[in-house]
């Protein structure tokens, strides 16, 4: 049996539950926690108080590694791994939120809140820690923002016949807070251009196949592959953080490269006309968690519209 402990007991986490797994030092974030869940309001996407407490998490996390890394040689390897209690992964960004800045001309508030999801997304992806790896474990549906999330992590395991793709070009808009930069260097950036505006959700067999989902297993068996990802990864700990630093040599990804683009996703918010803000506003009701059936037609109504 895995010797968990929880690794914060605050009430005040309300959107995220945590776990460290003390037997490989590994720290398990589940976002849309059960509290979440007591709203009927609850929209499992990227609201703000979700990406404050992601970036709390991150610096719990961060603090128990360096303490763990102290005690022994510069070998040790711990893992940061991104989850969801919900049938979904994540649904994406505030559309809501964003609805509001842009009817009111808030540049400023937009590039707030892009500005937080950019440095979540490149403290996840090249900042963390440098005896950290990142892990993604998709479990259910990941849109928009959800998937940029996934990309950030060093690994991504999927259980078969989830979905994942950016819907953004539905109402004008493209993914602008780190798709490009980090899906151009999984893939050719053409194709990763055509991903970001061909609407399509693609399935994690799919996403296997072009080299973007690094681990695929059947339905129900993402958590045992994680563990199995974990194991390897204590095996090669020298040569998997050496490859960290030449991943990040070769291919870096910048701070400032992902907000020149994501200034860029700003100005082409604030050009939206209201078709397509209604268009926005559909999406926000399918964003919308409902339990049971209603839940899963909900994601139903998601999907389509990216069709």
């Amino acid at each position: 049996m895995r010797n968990v402990e929880p690794l914060h007991r605050d009430s005040t986490f309300s959107t995220i539950r945590i776990e460290h797994d003390q037997s490989n030092d590994s720290h398990w974030c589940f976002m849309h926690g059960q509290q979440a869940f007591a709203n009927p309001n609850y929209r499992a996407c990227f609201s703000p108080k979700l990406l404050r407490e992601l970036r709390l998490f991150a610096r719990q996390a961060i603090d128990a590694i360096d303490a763990e890394a102290s005690k022994v040689d510069k070998t040790h390897i711990a893992h940061i791994v991104l989850a969801s209690d919900a049938h979904v992964f994540n649904l994406g960004g505030d559309l809501a939120l964003f609805l509001q800045l842009i009817r009111a001309r808030d540049r400023e508030g937009l590039l707030h809140y892009a500005t937080e999801c950019v440095d979540s997304i490149h403290l996840l992806h090249s900042r963390l820690h440098s005896n950290a790896h990142t892990v993604a474990l998709v479990d259910g549906d990941a849109l928009g923002g959800g998937f940029e999330l996934a990309l950030a992590c060093q690994t991504i395991v999927a259980e078969s016949g989830v979905q994942m793709g950016f819907p953004e070009v539905l109402f004008g808009l493209f993914p602008g807070m780190g798709a490009y930069s980090l899906l151009s260097r999984r893939v050719s950036p053409k194709l990763a251009e055509r991903m970001m505006l061909d609407g399509v959700m693609y399935s994690s067999d799919e996403l296997h196949r072009m080299g973007i989902v690094d681990v695929l297993v059947p339905k129900g068996e993402g958590v045992r592959a994680v563990h199995e990802v974990v194991r390897q990864n204590r095996r090669i700990a020298t040569a998997r953080l050496a490859l960290h630093r030449v991943r990040e040599d070769v291919n870096p990804v910048s701070h400032d490269e992902l907000m020149r683009i994501t200034r860029i996703w700003v100005d082409t918010a604030l050009q939206l006309g209201e078709r397509q803000l209604r268009t926005m506003e559909r999406l926000v009701r399918a964003q919308l968690r409902r339990p049971g059936a209603e839940e899963s037609a909900d994601v139903a109504e998601s999907s389509a519209l990216m069709r």
